[in-house]
């Protein structure tokens, strides 16, 4: 039987850092402790801390021992996490918002609760927006059960940035809005598997949007409004995080990384109340 796990508080939490991992979850213990052992694995990265933020209606997903253990090897490599609860439950875009309030670090990693991160990615994202400066970048995620489901007709959407990547205004029915076809299945390491890059070199390449795995440069984020737009959309939405996307792709730009890093675990969604996108009412608003 092991202890009770010592939460953190949100003030030995704020402090300068280079990189905070913001993981909101639900439901979901197993999978949890899967994306946490993930970043466990992670090597040569500058100081990072993580946060955790449950709304499951019962115990929090933390309270698992296969999460509390994982918790424990975060914070005896000298990785701090702040374990909060966000109860009632005000939508996604809340949820995240409130995430973002936790950090002060210079850049911030949206990481879904079912997504295992392979060893050297996180390394391989801060060295790419710290190269590129622009307001994200991303790992698209791999979902292996589609492993030899070649979609070739979906590779023509992926194109390189030839240089740091530059703003984007980029909306639904333009050839720009088709890029996120090449993110579903494994269409994305079909992608990869065919450039053949040497081992250490990685390629920026032009989005749409990319959900799961998204490091964000923390300043940019909030200048452009954040998660701060739940209060202007349904509490039952899903897309909040294109709508944040699109935001910063319209003022500071973005990029996918190849390789991806980033593999989906393939679970049933916990998100099961989605009657709208958000990003379409931002843009009605608009």
């Amino acid at each position: 039987m092991s202890r009770p796990l010592e939460p953190g508080t949100s003030d030995e939490f704020r402090a300068e850092r280079h990189l905070d991992v913001l993981v909101p979850t639900r439901h979901r213990p197993a999978e949890l402790a899967v994306t946490l052992s993930g970043l466990a694995a992670q090597e040569g990265v500058p100081d990072f801390g993580v946060v955790v933020s449950d709304q499951s209606d019962d115990a929090p997903a933390y309270a698992h021992p296969a999460v509390a253990a994982m918790v424990r090897v975060l914070r005896h490599q000298g990785r701090p996490v702040l374990l909060t609860r966000r109860l009632p439950r005000r939508g996604m875009a809340e949820h995240r918002a409130a995430l973002l309030a936790a950090s002060t670090a210079r850049y911030v990693l949206c990481l879904d609760d079912d997504v295992w991160l392979a060893p050297g990615a996180l390394r391989r994202l801060v060295t790419a927006i710290a190269e590129l400066g622009c307001g994200f970048v991303g790992n698209a995620v791999h979902g292996l059960s589609y492993r030899h489901d070649i979609r070739p007709e979906t590779h023509r959407h992926y194109e390189e940035w030839d240089g740091p990547p530059v703003p984007e205004r980029i909306r639904p029915g333009t050839a720009q809005w088709e890029r996120a076809l090449l993110h579903p299945a494994a269409n994305l390491l079909h992608v990869t598997e065919r450039l053949r890059l040497p081992p250490g070199s990685w390629r920026a390449y032009k989005v749409s949007w990319i959900g799961g795995c998204v490091l964000y440069d923390r300043e940019k984020l909030v200048d452009t409004g954040g998660f701060d737009f739940w209060r202007r959309v349904p509490e039952r939405h899903q897309g909040e995080d294109v709508a944040a996307q699109l935001a910063v792709l319209e003022r500071y730009g973005g990029a996918g990384v190849l390789p991806s890093g980033a593999f989906h675990l393939e679970s049933p969604t916990t998100v099961t109340e989605r009657e709208v996108e958000a990003w379409e009412v931002l843009l009605e608003q608009a």
